[in-house]
């Protein structure tokens, strides 16, 4: 498909608004994606050095915890 103008291109021949909204919701649904994977890596993260800190013995070596 040719456009000759950039008016043409964004109305994509009168789907434009279906179009970039899909654009829109599926940008915005992955960068909340990244976003909870994030939050969620740094949570895990926090919550393992706090198991190896209770676990750590009195010479401050680092023990696997407990099965």
């Amino acid at each position: 498909m040719y456009w000759n103008a950039w008016p043409d291109f964004w109305s994509m021949g009168g789907y434009g608004l279906y179009v970039w909204g899909s654009f829109a919701v599926t940008a915005i649904v992955l960068g909340a994606e990244l976003m909870l994977l994030t939050q969620r890596r740094r949570q895990a993260l926090a919550e393992v050095r706090n198991q190896r800190l209770l676990h750590a013995d009195d010479s401050g070596e680092f023990n696997d915890p407990p099965p």
